[in-house]
């Protein structure tokens, strides 16, 4: 059955669906980047707050700022803004439409569209789901980076701009001339201090543009931190084919892990949802919350997914199944990023690595590797070079974390250890590839990448112990690597 509002009340019985009028819903939120994890997220949240009767005047409209957007956007509009989202647990799946999104701005260069809806007043908050080198900003320093050419055509076009940020200054103008009020900025992906860092970038843009407008925007709108977790996996003809399964031809369902975390701070300049009521959680304490799922889960996935891309392992559970990969995770998870790691209300550190272990090797969780191990160069800077630096300042132990970059460096040479070729999948790919190369007989031309290392690279430390990684990766495989950091004492 095509999805669709009107086929909704006769999709299959045990299949949830909005219980709310979708035609009486109005928008208050616009949602920039809107992927997978956002629908099977922030919008299911609010969902069901709907379904209590709450928050109809929080619907969501889509949103993107790059041409590869408008297929998503066509796809969504042909069922009404309905997604499927297919919940995948050990125990059994299930099926929920969820119909809190209700229209997509219309891809256009320029951004005009975007623009003009985010300048409307009904529009309380923005909120986006980037890449983890979507924010402008030096991955060493988190500087913001004004020199980049997206920045500058924004500075120099800003009724045309071409990223989010420089939409967003241009709404905020308009509505600060038009005495609408702002809006509250608010990030929802994986970056430590997201909220600040896109302040940030929101504000030295506008800097850039006109003092007194970052002035207004930076008195005037709230940028909360949050810490979203669900894992959540690319959608192909297996999802496609398993929502038909269900009973619904729905050509963008989202399958996703039986798991969902969000804690946020709570600054909203112009009111908000009561996500709370439907199992977030409102903190003062996000950046706690964040470090734990950052280094642990997002640090963890590199730790797996390099190694499984070098052995041809093509999902994390199937990394986890692996002998060596999967207590690769364990032991270096355990004795090196837990010690530096503050417990959360509820959850002790090592009790959320029992957690992650339980939650990667979810076999119904079709989560590839290609796509874990996808932007090394900001992930690994983001999730696990802030643990490498603080047990290199502790004196603590630090091998199984420069074992992971050594075989990042090696996964980046570009072949597997089957000989097949491993194909981009990097936005500084080819300058990872050329330094992986010459690592390969100088171990120190990969730490002397510096917008990856910085200061780091000099750790007479972690330069011997790369050295012996690397060069035992090349010498004897990984696996044989992988069992001799097993064997070592914790």
């Amino acid at each position: 059955m095509k999805l669709s509002n009107q086929t909704l009340p006769n999709l299959p019985e045990a299949i949830k669906r909005p219980t709310y009028d979708r035609d009486g819903l109005t928008p208050g939120i616009v949602h920039i980047g809107l992927g997978n994890f956002h629908r099977a997220h922030q919008s299911w949240y609010l969902h069901r707050l709907m379904q209590l009767g709450m928050a109809l005047d929080w619907a969501i409209i889509g949103a993107g700022v790059r041409p590869y957007d408008k297929q998503q956007r066509l796809k969504l509009a042909k069922q009404d803004y309905l997604t499927t989202l297919i919940e995948l647990d050990p125990k059994g799946k299930s099926a929920e439409v969820v119909g809190s999104m209700i229209d997509y701005v219309p891809i256009e260069e320029g951004n005009q569209p975007l623009i003009a809806k985010m300048s409307e007043p009904a529009i309380r908050i923005v909120s986006l789901t980037v890449t983890e080198s979507g924010y402008y900003v030096d991955p060493v320093t988190n500087e913001f980076d004004g020199g980049h050419e997206d920045i500058q055509h924004d500075v120099a076009n800003l009724t045309k701009p071409r990223t989010a940020f420089g939409a967003i200054i241009a709404a905020l103008k308009q509505r600060r001339d038009n005495g609408v009020g702002p809006f509250t900025v608010q990030s929802c992906d994986n970056l430590q201090g997201n909220g600040d860092l896109c302040r940030q970038t929101v504000v030295s843009l506008a800097r850039l543009i006109d003092q007194s407008l970052a002035s207004w925007i930076d008195e005037n709108c709230t940028f909360p931190n949050s810490m979203v977790d669900c894992i959540v996996p690319a959608t192909g003809p297996n999802e496609i084919a398993l929502a038909l399964e269900f009973g619904i031809d729905d050509a963008v369902p989202v399958s996703h892990e039986n798991f969902r975390q969000w804690v946020i701070e709570d600054k909203f300049c112009a009111g908000r949802p009561d996500w709370d009521k439907v199992g977030a959680t409102f903190s003062s304490d996000v950046h706690t919350y964040e470090a734990m799922k950052i280094r642990i889960l997002n640090g963890g996935h590199q730790i797996v997914s390099n190694a499984g891309e070098v052995l041809s392992v093509e999902s994390i559970s199937g990394c986890m199944e692996h002998e060596l990969i999967g207590a690769f995770f364990r032991k270096t998870a355990e004795d090196e990023i837990v010690p530096h790691v503050h417990p959360v209300p509820d959850i002790t550190p090592f009790d959320y690595v029992q957690l992650i272990d339980y939650r990667f090797s979810n076999p119904d969780i079709i989560d590839t590797v290609r796509r874990v191990a996808f932007d090394g160069s900001s992930r690994h800077t983001g999730f696990l070079l802030p643990v490498l630096r603080d047990a290199l300042e502790a004196e603590a132990d630090i091998e199984g974390l420069v074992l992971a970059e050594a075989l990042w460096a090696r996964m980046c040479e570009g072949s597997r250890e089957d000989g097949s070729t491993i194909e981009p999948n990097d936005p500084i790919w080819e300058e990872l590839t050329k330094a992986a190369k010459e690592a390969k007989s100088n171990p120190q031309a990969w730490l002397d990448q510096d917008n990856v290392y910085g200061d780091l690279a000099s750790n007479d430390r972690l330069q011997k112990s790369f050295d012996k990684w690397l060069t035992m990766i090349w010498q004897q495989g990984t696996e044989a690597t992988l069992k001799s950091y097993l064997e070592l004492q914790a």
